[in-house]
This record gives C-alpha cells, structure tokens and sequence, in this order.
C-alpha cells in the first residue's frame, strides 16, 4: 500500500476527529461563559449586599475596581462601569 495515497477511509476520519475538536471546542466556551455570567452575577450581588448591609455609597465601587485590578491584573472586566454593570445586573435577576 502507497502511503502517500489519502483514501476516502482516511478523509472520513480527519473529518470526524476535526468535528470531535470543534465541538469540545464550541463546549469548552460555552461553560466558560456560563462560569463568567455566574460570576459577574455574583459580584454585583455582593455589592449589592454591602452597600446595604455596611451603607456604602457609589464610591466604594471605584475602590473596589482598583483593588481587584490589582490582585488580578491578567484579567479584564473590572472596571468602574463594568462593576456597575454588574451590580445593576444582579439588582435586575436576583434569582
């Protein structure tokens, strides 16, 4: 047998094993953003709880910007707004 011959045995395969990549691919992204949304989620309920619970004004989300850009400066998402977002988020869906 030619090894240099692709036959339609071979194509069949790397199609499947391609399809077998992509969907845990397309999978993989899917739960990350779920554990994104979650987390977002999360955030702005905490805020939400301390700024009634301690009666923390607007400001304590700028602190708490700069603080968590600090300790997790690879990441992205932490801005003044976004954390707003966030809080306004959980106000919307609290379940």
């Amino acid at each position: 047998m030619n090894k240099n011959i692709i036959t339609t045995d071979y194509i069949s395969f790397l199609e499947n094993i391609k399809n077998l990549i992509s969907t845990s691919r397309y999978k993989a992204a899917l739960q990350v953003n779920k554990e994104l949304i979650l987390l977002y989620h999360n955030i702005g309920k905490k805020i939400l709880e301390s700024q009634d619970k301690e009666g923390w004004g607007a400001k304590i989300i700028d602190r708490i910007s700069k603080d968590l850009k600090s300790e997790f400066p690879e990441m992205k998402g932490f801005s003044t707004r976004n954390l707003k977002y966030m809080r306004k988020f959980a106000e919307e869906y609290q379940d």
